[in-house]
């Protein structure tokens, strides 16, 4: 396995779910999303995150396994915490399994899973994923009563849901953007407190990844969407670059 990022650097995952996506609009093998997770490596990627959902609508199957056996960056495998994901993370024992909420009918991924209400059940599905060297990640709101409920069942890290910052941002709902933001300062914070690893990610952008970015607890930020869309004005390497720089200089500010 690749070595990790250096310590203290904040690292990038980049998604690479929406390669596959206009792949599977027309039925073809092209654009290649294992490609795009090598082009992201080269470009200053710290980890590939791939998301394989239950009715398959962008990753496959095939893809996670060509992951595993191709990519020389750990792989953070995205899934619901349902008993057929287990046995597909079980299989491949990627480096980490981060447990997401799932509904067939949704675009994205629109919230942070509801771990206070679920704890016992999610205590026991993540309990022979982290036995078998995965390191679980759970997707959740900057909220308190989730962040403890995770800490609780036994999660190594936390990955903050960004989305709710990010729409404010591009609504124009700056106060609110702004209370967003110092929620997710003070819960990294917290999170940090319980001794979880704090990630964050979803809908960030050249404009909002900064203050993000600047997060000191924050380790890791994963980011697709807004990456492959910018890719096909600079291309996929040039947009990860791009990223990479901002995090960068708004984490050495």
């Amino acid at each position: 396995m690749a070595e990790q990022a250096p310590q203290g650097r904040l690292r990038l995952g980049v998604n690479i779910d929406h390669v596959a996506t206009v792949r599977n609009a027309r039925g073809s093998a092209y654009p290649d999303p294992v490609r795009a997770a090598k082009l992201a490596e080269t470009a200053g990627a710290d980890g590939i995150t791939a998301h394989l959902r239950e009715d398959r609508r962008h990753i496959s199957d095939r893809d996670i396994e060509r992951l595993m056996e191709e990519l020389t960056l750990p792989l953070n495998f995205e899934m619901a915490a349902t008993e057929e994901m287990q046995a597909i993370a079980l299989r491949h024992k990627p480096h980490a399994v981060c447990i997401v909420p799932e509904r067939r009918e949704e675009r994205t991924t629109e919230g942070g899973l509801e771990v206070a209400r679920e704890e016992n059940r999610l205590a026991h599905f993540i309990a022979p994923l982290a036995d078998a060297g995965c390191r679980v990640s759970i997707f959740i709101a900057a909220d308190p009563t989730q962040i403890e409920a995770a800490a609780r069942i036994g999660a190594a890290v936390v990955e903050l849901h960004t989305g709710a910052y990010c729409d404010y941002h591009a609504e124009g709902r700056f106060a609110d953007r702004d209370a967003e933001l110092a929620r997710l300062w003070d819960m990294a914070a917290f999170a940090h407190s319980l001794g979880l690893e704090v990630h964050a990610g979803h809908g960030l952008t050249y404009d909002t990844v900064g203050p993000v970015a600047a997060l000191p607890q924050v380790m890791e930020l994963n980011i697709g969407h807004f990456l492959i869309g910018e890719a096909i004005f600079t291309g996929l390497s040039e947009a990860i670059a791009q990223m990479r720089r901002h995090m960068d200089a708004a984490r050495a500010a």
